[in-house]
């Protein structure tokens, strides 16, 4: 790390002055970064209780639950507290017509109904090691990027291994500022994670995909889980006989509630931003990604919008897939409308002007960075069609039909199966049909052969109009001759001649797997070809990759250097971040103010009885009428969501929102319209979080889903 440089991020526009809400920050560097700030803002805590690994302290609240959310611990019995849409798919496995628990919503009356999720996990933050130098010392400038790239994996899978030698801990290697700097992370992986309880759909989802990535907001969007663990308190697979964890911290519950100017600071895992993308990136986004994904996805979603209209099991049968599926679209058509509204492009073209400049002013900046935006954008116009074609290839076939996907399960099998008879492993035969065995029945209760064919007519349509020929996948393009061109003859027969369309041929195929019945099945040899295809635009486009990962590492070192003696913060990748700012609203628009809350009054005003979408119990509008409110309502009021200022993105989902005192006030689910563009450009008049009111979820949790017990396990704060 250069003399003097801390991490906080690169403000974009070199004229703007820093503004204390942004930055997704390390918790473990707090000092060196920005505590005086935090405290100035009303922050009463010590960098030692947010993050340490000596004593208790904020960060053991607080977990990865799955692979891409965060949840924190909220009692002294393991209690997780995470969005609804976080653990929707593990609600949605437990439902069904009897129980459906999506729609009436869940609570276990005692700890022993509490539901078990097999694959489900959570993992707390042990320690960081930074292992930068380790790293650098053995990397030089003479280095191919290729080369330097298989350097930094040995070395970070070598470093990653030692760190949790001789312990029950698992270990990450990340590489920082695109690949500058490295450090390993060891985390403490909890398997056995129970489900508690959710409110039905309509409240956790309440306004859905209309409302999403939307301001005013009116859903509380959350789950409770529990985490248990072994006898020893050591993390274990599933048993009954397992306890409940016993947490070194658990966040308490502050009903004091929040006003304007209230601190507010976020702990979480933010997944991914590129807030040092060049204008070549931008401009790839705006003509090509956000473009083909609204279209393509747009597509599938009316189709899967059709079939959830059909019935209540259809609507169970979907909702999690069309939620999937809809997340980014919607992400997509409002990142182009804030690059266009905020001119982000030639904001960001105003500082490559500036490195450039910079770079021209001595001989030696010159020969270390003087070709850096040129390797960034011939190889952005190298890959463009490689990057158009794998995205068309992947959105239309391998995540398009759900059928080729589910078929693209069984490749591995299909590997072992083809070898010499003497040299399959009879084992790993076995292993591999129990897994897709175990899946399939996971797979099938959700699928609808005549909806999954429909995606599949509309999305190779797409595909064939809007792609040449030559990235077609091979099987494709002999399955169009052999049908004239006719893509929903040749659905059909496809459809017709697979197993994986139908469940008992499947079941019968996993019992006693052959060869032939994959080599002769129609769907299977197109996701052969698919992924064959796919393979090879990618292995096409990763050989610009890595001269664009060359020049945007180059990039963000001359950045820094540049600005010596700023501090810079990395982008996100799935680590533990702090963020802080303040409650308050926003204007979106001229004339137009947004207050910082919402009241269930709001939701009143939004029902509609013939929209799933917005449809209000009737449990909670009596509720509503009678203002049962009690110690969680403003004055006469029940808050339901608010706004802070605080800088976060996906992985986020499920953070808690904390006081000045690292209380629980709110829980962090989404971020709002005009916010869209944060991913690449943090827009500081109006980007927000939007958050649930934690005392909105007490009060539903006493009030409305008579979980008293739950209520009860929690510390409350006045």
């Amino acid at each position: 790390m250069k003399k003097g440089l801390v991490f906080v991020l690169l403000m974009i526009s070199i004229a703007r002055v820093t503004i204390a809400d942004e930055g997704m920050w390390l918790p473990f560097l707090l000092n060196q970064v920005t505590m005086d700030k935090m405290q100035e803002m009303g922050l009463q805590l010590s960098a030692e209780e947010i993050y340490s690994i000596n004593q208790s302290s904020l960060k053991d609240a607080i977990v990865i639950f799955g692979g891409g959310c965060t949840g924190e611990i909220i009692s002294d019995k393991g209690l997780l507290l995470t969005n609804m849409h976080c653990g929707y798919r593990q609600v949605q496995s437990h439902s069904s017509i009897e129980n459906d628990y999506l729609k009436d919503g869940f609570c276990a009356t005692e700890q022993k109904d509490e539901l078990p999720n097999p694959g489900l996990s959570v993992s707390f933050l042990v320690r960081v090691e930074d292992v930068s130098k380790k790293v650098n010392s053995q990397l030089n400038d003479g280095m191919s990027e290729t080369t330097r790239n298989q350097k930094i994996k040995t070395l970070g899978d070598e470093l990653a291994r030692k760190a949790v030698e001789g312990t029950h801990y698992q270990s990450v290697f990340k590489s920082y500022y695109g690949g500058n700097q490295f450090y390993v992370l060891v985390y403490e992986v909890y398997k056995d994670i129970r489900l508690v309880a959710n409110p039905p759909v309509s409240i956790g989802d309440f306004g859905s995909l209309t409302d999403n990535w939307m301001w005013p907001r009116h859903k509380a969007d959350f789950s409770i889980f529990r985490v248990y663990t072994g006898a020893d308190g050591k993390p274990a697979e599933y048993s009954p006989e397992n306890i409940s964890l016993k947490p070194k911290h658990h966040l308490p519950v502050s009903l004091k509630g929040v006003q304007p100017d209230d601190f507010a600071m976020i702990l979480g895992n933010p997944g991914s931003t590129d807030r040092f993308m060049t204008s070549f990136g931008i401009k790839e986004l705006m003509e090509v990604e956000h473009p083909n994904r609204i279209k393509i996805r747009g597509a599938k979603l009316e189709i899967m919008n059709e079939t959830m209209s059909i019935s209540p099991a259809h609507r169970i049968m979907y909702a999690a897939k069309y939620k999937g599926a809809s997340n980014y679209w919607k992400y997509s058509v409002a990142q182009m409308a804030g690059f266009e509204r905020n001119n982000v492009l030639e904001q960001r073209k105003k500082l490559e002007n500036e490195f450039v400049s910079w770079v021209s002013q001595n001989k030696d900046r010159e020969t270390k960075y003087g070709e850096t935006l040129k390797l960034i954008e011939d190889a952005y116009d190298a890959r463009k069609e490689f990057a158009n074609a794998s995205q068309y290839i992947n959105e239309t076939m391998r995540r398009g039909p759900e059928t080729i996907g589910f078929a693209g399960r069984s490749i591995e099998l299909y590997n072992e199966l083809n070898k010499e008879k003497s040299k399959r492993d009879k084992k790993t035969i076995k292993k591999l049909s129990d897994e897709l065995a175990f899946y399939g029945k996971q797979y099938y209760r959700d699928y609808d052969l005549k909806t999954d064919q429909k995606v599949a007519v509309a999305l190779f349509e797409i595909l064939k109009n809007d792609l040449d020929i030559k990235d077609y996948p091979d099987y494709f393009i002999s399955a169009l001759e052999k049908y004239k061109q006719n893509v929903e003859t040749l659905v059909v027969d496809l459809y017709t001649k697979s197993i994986f369309t139908n469940e008992d041929a499947f079941n019968n195929f996993i019992k006693n797997p052959k060869i032939k019945i994959l080599t002769e099945d129609a769907i299977f040899n197109l996701t052969l070809s698919v992924e064959e295809k796919y393979n090879d635009l990618y292995a096409k486009s990763r050989k610009h990759d890595e001269q664009l990962a060359k020049g945007q590492r180059l990039f963000i070192q001359g950045v820094m250097e540049m600005h010596e003696g700023k501090n810079f913060y990395p982008d996100a990748n799935f680590t533990m971040r702090l963020t802080y700012g303040k409650v308050g609203g926003y204007s979106p628009r001229n004339a137009i103010y947004y207050k910082h809350y919402t009241t269930l009054a709001g939701v009143m005003e939004k029902e509609d009885p013939n929209n799933y979408e917005f449809i209000v119990p009737g449990k909670l509008k009596q509720l509503y009428k009678t203002k049962d409110y009690g110690k969680y309502a403003y004055g006469d009021e029940m808050h339901v969501c608010f706004t802070t200022n605080n800088d976060i993105t996906g992985g986020n989902s499920g953070s808690p929102v904390m006081n000045e005192k690292g209380e629980l006030i709110g829980l962090a689910f989404d971020s709002n319209w005009e916010g869209m563009t944060g991913d690449i450009e943090f827009e500081e008049e109006m980007q927000k979080t939007v958050c649930t009111d934690i005392k909105y979820i007490v009060w539903l949790l006493e009030k409305f889903m008579g979980a008293q017990r739950i209520v009860d396990e929690l510390t409350f704060v006045e």
